[in-house]
């Protein structure tokens, strides 16, 4: 199974083109979906963040808003955050992707906001990177409920540059020039795939041998 990284900062339209694949048919994996699910009552991420944060637990759920101003601005306590998440969200991975090559699934995109920042290019095939002008990202993200220019600037300051990301990417898509401009380079970008995949498979196969 070709295995398709899809990333992107804050507020480049990362999600809108993840929907693109989907309505092509192919699996998407969702992070931050995955993130939630930990987080709410029962999730298996709850337990250990009230051990390491109890202010940031709510009616025995996750509070993102109380722990984002747990760590916001405290590499260490973002760190501590990550080594309780981040072994999580991979389990929930992998059972994501279990589920859909027993499926025959032939490519699946894992939709990892932070994909460069930890690394996880090294666990896919291929990366896209959804990208937008500064100037737009800023207002997009500006105009979500309860962000301001500090939590941006803080955000922002923690994620791999847009240049640096568009530099390492295999395929770009971009989200300034409208809705249609960006499906029409998620059809072409899974064309492409689909070709790759072949190959791929092809080598995997031989080397098998």
């Amino acid at each position: 199974m070709l295995l398709v990284g899809l990333t992107g900062s804050i507020g480049m339209g990362k999600s809108e083109t993840a929907k693109m694949f989907r309505a092509l048919g192919v699996p998407v994996y969702d992070a931050d979906a995955a993130v939630h699910k930990l987080y709410e009552k029962g999730g298996k991420a709850v337990e250990p963040i009230r051990a390491a944060f109890p202010s940031a637990i709510a009616d025995d759920a996750v509070d993102r808003k109380a722990l984002s101003r747990c760590v916001l601005g405290l590499p260490d306590e973002m760190k501590k955050l990550e080594a309780i998440v981040h072994p999580l969200v991979g389990e929930a991975q992998m059972d994501f992707l279990r589920e859909h090559l027993q499926a025959g699934a032939h490519m699946a995109v894992l939709d990892i906001p932070l994909l460069y920042e930890t690394g996880g290019e090294t666990r896919v095939d291929v990366v896209v990177v959804v990208s937008a002008p500064y100037d737009l990202q800023k207002s997009r993200v500006l105009a979500r409920p309860d962000m301001d220019e500090a939590k941006f600037a803080a955000i922002h300051a923690k994620q791999v540059p847009d240049a640096e990301k568009r530099r390492r990417a295999d395929f770009i898509v971009e989200s300034d020039k409208g809705l249609d401009h960006a499906r029409a380079q998620v059809e072409a970008i899974v064309e492409a795939l689909k070709s790759r995949e072949g190959r791929v498979l092809k080598e995997r196969l031989a080397g098998a041998r």
